[in-house]
């Protein structure tokens, strides 16, 4: 097959689309397949340093110089060209090619729900009403989709006015390397890179200040922890560096000496960081997927998460599993006591116990095979070949 994936710019920095659209393009690659990647270039963007305006001048590089510079290239690409979109966010993109072979892989509609007032925890602005219904006016315009979970495959269809032609799912596969490492020697490692007393074990958490990652929720399950147990477990937060709210409550916890941020580190040093924790606490609001959960069991972690779709989807039978937390603040104070013994009832498991409960991580992750997803995606592209 010729493939055309369309990608976003790198200018937007997402780490995540990056990699999937990485996973893509080296798999077709292996199989033969002739690929090109087509994403914007930064023109506009950077005739200021000004933030505010360097996103909307982003816009015009995504949405009025690279239309205009791709008319041309698709007139030219050969009848058998698959066009391939890597997000359903680009679907500004998506009338250009939708009377060619086209596919949207999808990974979560948090967005377009947002723009709808479906979720309470977030509201969108009127300018992010108006780019996710141009977004949606896009993506409604294609026949073909996958998504990475089953979720999403339920968000897409409540929202297209028509039953597609072709809709999959297929489950992310891994495109790093997470293996367990010894706890006690992942522990030792840490605990000299960071300076930080880790040796005894610490719950973690990685995600970045998204709304949907509830960081705050973490903090909460933490401190109320700590108030009911003697036990001066570290918590450690991978990702960005907290945000002004995040970071105030910090400030103002009396558990502040022991709450860890580490920010910029590369895949291997947060496989430590997973095989040496004591539990990974992930109390996401929303998730397209949930890679941190996969990631943790594939490190020989257990993993404490919440009790929604996608969630559930890919902790499997192996996950410890609590509810949602409420938007109201009283409920949410019983939430994280309700939540803390869940972590008091992981850290108590005995030697044997919290083997069993890593191995079945560890078998669960199986599902995630990166060989596996790329096969079953190249045979979806097939398919939608022979459909046109």
């Amino acid at each position: 097959m010729n493939i055309v994936f369309f990608a976003h710019p790198d200018f937007l920095h997402l780490k995540s689309m990056i990699r999937y659209t990485n996973m893509l393009v080296k798999g077709m690659r292996e199989r033969g397949h002739n690929v090109e990647v087509w994403s914007p270039n930064s023109k506009f963007l950077f005739l200021t340093s000004i933030t505010f305006f360097k996103k909307w001048l982003g816009y015009l590089d995504q949405y009025i110089l690279f239309p205009i510079k791709i008319r041309h290239s698709i007139k030219i690409c050969p009848s058998d060209t698959l066009f391939v979109f890597t997000d359903h966010a680009l679907g500004p993109w998506v009338p250009l090619v939708s009377n060619r072979p086209h596919i949207i892989h999808c990974h979560d509609f948090l967005a377009q729900r947002s723009a709808l007032n479906e979720i309470a925890e977030h509201k969108t602005g009127w300018t992010g009403r108006r780019y996710q219904n141009m977004i949606y006016n896009g993506y409604s315009k294609a026949k073909n989709f996958i998504s990475v979970s089953q979720k999403t495959k339920e968000d897409l269809h409540q929202f297209l006015p028509y039953v597609p032609q072709l809709s999959e799912v297929v489950y992310n596969g891994f495109n790093q390397t997470f293996i367990p490492h010894d706890a006690g020697k992942a522990r030792a490692l840490l605990s000299s890179k960071t300076g930080i007393e880790l040796t005894k074990g610490y719950l973690l958490h990685v995600g970045g200040n998204q709304w949907y990652k509830n960081r705050i929720g973490v903090l909460e399950i933490y401190e109320a922890f700590r108030s009911k147990n003697n036990l001066e477990i570290p918590l450690l937060m991978v990702g960005d560096m907290p945000d002004h709210l995040l970071n105030s409550k910090v400030r103002n916890s009396i558990y502040k000496k022991d709450i860890h941020f580490l920010t910029n580190i590369n895949d291997c040093f947060l496989n430590f960081c997973y095989s040496g924790a004591s539990v990974f606490v992930f109390p996401s609001f929303a998730e397209g997927f949930g890679w941190p959960i996969a990631e943790a069991m594939a490190s020989g972690c257990p993993v404490i998460t919440t009790n929604e779709a996608p969630m559930t989807e890919v902790a499997g039978q192996a996950g410890f599993l609590i509810p949602r937390r409420p938007s109201d603040d009283c409920k949410a104070c019983e939430w994280a006591y309700e939540a803390a013994k869940v972590v008091k009832l992981v850290l108590s498991l005995l030697p044997n116990e919290r083997k069993a409960v890593i191995d079945e991580c560890i078998n669960n992750i199986e599902r995630f095979n990166a060989i596996n997803a790329i096969s079953r995606i190249e045979s979806i592209y097939e398919d939608v070949m022979k459909f046109n």
